[in-house]
């Protein structure tokens, strides 16, 4: 493997993952160096594990949060923690196995190739994923196109993304939102009113059965009540900025 990255990191928010997080930060370890897990209020056991590995692998680093605050909010403690350590973009994945660490090299250099861009993974669904989840996004996909005026954001829901980190720092100090399932999104929508280019790349991504030890924390009630919420700001948000984004559209032609 080549030397650690001073300026890209891989990040994974964990939050009561099961077993399938210790073959996930092993796939991304093989792939790149640094990674860091943060541990968002975990009580499953695998924070004292993951601790464990990190002791072994100094390519590894492991956070561990006392309370349990979403997935946004473990993202913006580990962005701000590496932008103190000066490093520009964070690769964020899944801890759950589903992303696909084999991208992970690609992903980075096409970071470094538009270091602008957020690099937004484009999902190659197999037949392990649940028919209802994939016909749901296409809503949040066509909302988020709107909002965006069509900016070129292909999947507004695949967290497997490589993002620059002091603008998207920048946008989640000034958001009330983005802290848990929302996060995704909305860090996709608001990037794209900063001016920040969307690329898409294709990724696989998996869904693991109980059997197989996947876990999954999605509450079909509770997290669409809370996209919907979301989207209401945002179109708000959208209005307000129409006037500079049609601009913006018409001198890129």
């Amino acid at each position: 493997m080549s030397p650690p990255s001073t300026t890209h990191l891989v990040l994974i928010p964990s939050y009561n993952p099961g077993p399938r997080v210790f073959e996930t930060v092993r796939a991304a370890r093989e792939q790149w160096q640094p990674v860091w897990v943060i541990v968002d209020g975990s009580t499953d056991g695998t924070a004292s594990a993951l601790l464990a590995m990190a002791r072994e692998d100094p390519g590894l680093e492991v956070l561990v949060r006392p309370d349990n605050g979403g997935k946004g909010a473990a993202v913006l403690q580990g962005l701000e923690r590496a932008q103190r350590r000066g490093f520009t973009h964070a690769l964020v994945m899944d801890s759950d196995g589903q992303h696909p660490a084999g991208r992970i090299r690609a992903f980075m250099q096409a970071s470094r190739e538009q270091p602008r861009a957020m690099i937004l993974g484009e999902p190659l669904f197999d037949p392990s994923a649940p028919a209802l989840r994939v016909q749901g996004r296409r809503i949040s996909n066509w909302w988020t196109n709107l909002e965006t005026l069509w900016a070129g954001v292909h999947d507004s829901l695949f967290g497997f993304r490589v993002y620059p980190i002091a603008a998207l720092v920048r946008e989640m100090r000034s958001s009330l939102g983005m802290r848990r399932f929302d996060f995704d999104v909305e860090a996709a929508v608001r990037l794209s009113w900063q001016g920040v280019p969307a690329r898409n790349l294709p990724a696989p991504v998996r869904y693991f059965n109980p059997s197989e030890d996947g876990v999954s924390h999605f509450n079909y009630w509770r997290d669409n009540a809370l996209l919907t919420w979301m989207h209401l700001r945002l179109l708000a948000g959208f209005l307000l900025r129409l006037p500079r984004l049609a601009v913006r559209r018409l001198r890129q032609g």
